[in-house]
């Protein structure tokens, strides 16, 4: 399995604290079957960005675990600070600085963000949206969502979220995305060894049992792969909504 989205980097944000905390959170994704994962530390208003404090302590982690292999990426807020800055060096920011770029949308209103991915998309990006069963008005899964993963946007849920982690409405929203097909990863935004763990293993498990061994090796380990490739993950339109929650 394969884990596009983590904090398991020391001291640079809201995940591990210290180096003991990373090598214990890379033991747990080993032993829960995960052989490769993304440090991906916040960029936002709260946490500096630093690509070479990244690297370094990914070099270092990587001394002393032999599992999971360990790649460079970022949870990038998508602020007009940020969109100017990847305008002038898109791969500093993408995953292992190629052209996936994980995304995540603010809490407050979306106006304007057609035209922030396009801009992304422009510069030869292409945004990976993080964990929108848990943002406000994406769990809704409005037209506007829709129209940006026909823009060619690709849509991350967190494991957790299928198991109920984030309450119940983020939980019905992430197995309405499966099994619209607007899911294309499952990714573990884990934090800690115990609240948010870097585990994949229970949601493949679920996904197996819901939706299908295929669907749960496409989403946790074949895309996953594919963007560690630099490759292109083919999509389709996603399930319109059922007759019967069109009212709603």
């Amino acid at each position: 399995m394969i884990d596009i989205h983590s904090h398991i980097l020391w001291g640079l944000d809201d995940g591990a604290k210290t180096l003991e905390q990373s090598l214990a959170m890379l033991k747990l994704a080993a032993e829960s079957g995960t052989t490769d994962i993304v440090a991906t530390p916040h960029a936002n208003s709260r946490y500096n960005f630093q690509p070479e404090v990244v690297a370094a302590r990914i070099e270092e982690a990587a001394g002393q675990v032999t599992s999971p292999r360990i790649h460079r990426g970022c949870d990038f807020h998508l602020s007009y600070d940020n969109v100017q800055a990847a305008m002038e060096n898109p791969a500093k920011y993408a995953i292992d600085g190629g052209n996936y770029l994980l995304v995540e949308f603010p809490d407050t209103r979306l106006s304007g963000m057609t035209r922030v991915l396009t801009t992304l998309i422009d510069c030869g990006l292409t945004p990976i949206m993080t964990h929108p069963e848990r943002q406000t008005q994406l769990r809704e899964i409005p037209e506007d969502f829709v129209s940006w993963i026909g823009m060619g946007c690709l849509v991350q849920i967190t494991a957790q979220s299928l198991l109920g982690r984030f309450g119940k409405a983020s939980e019905q929203s992430a197995w309405e995305m499966v099994r619209r097909g607007m899911a294309h990863i499952v990714a573990s935004d884990a934090h800690d060894t115990e609240d948010r763990p870097p585990r994949l293993d229970l949601a493949f498990q679920a996904l197996s049992a819901r939706a299908g061994e295929a669907v749960a090796r496409r989403l946790i380990y074949e895309n996953p792969k594919t963007v560690l490739a630099g490759g292109r993950i083919w999509t389709v339109p996603p399930k319109p909504k059922p007759w019967y929650q069109r009212w709603k």
